[in-house]
């Protein structure tokens, strides 16, 4: 799955980031939209795993999953810091680190689409 989690460090406070899509991406092979969904559940089933706050995993997971305006807001509201406007790297504001992969944010091009 790679190495994501997160872990503890106090983050850069630049001030608060515009949440936009992840730049245009390509998965190592071309997945189908459930081979997708079955990845970006495991995910969320194991993130809380790595350390964090649930209540933190489920803000993202609730951003991630919603558009760009909804997204922000569920982020201001939570109290995550973006360190990239794409979500990829967060802090809550104890600092706690979260990463999050490409794949539950935005689709890969070489998705496989039927029809």
């Amino acid at each position: 799955m790679g190495a994501c989690g997160s872990s503890h460090v106090k983050p850069n406070r630049i001030g608060k980031r515009i949440i936009r899509k992840p730049k245009p991406w390509k998965h190592p092979q071309p997945i189908t939209r459930s081979q997708l969904m079955q990845l970006r559940e495991e995910f969320w089933d194991t993130a809380p795993h790595y350390g964090g706050k649930k209540e933190i995993w489920d803000a993202l997971r609730g951003a991630a999953e919603a558009d760009l305006e909804l997204a922000q807001a569920i982020v201001d509201s939570a109290g995550i810091i973006a360190q990239n406007t794409n979500m990829t790297i967060c802090y809550d504001e104890s600092g706690t680190k979260y990463e999050l992969p490409k794949y539950v944010l935005s689709e890969p091009t070489n998705m496989i689409r039927f029809g």
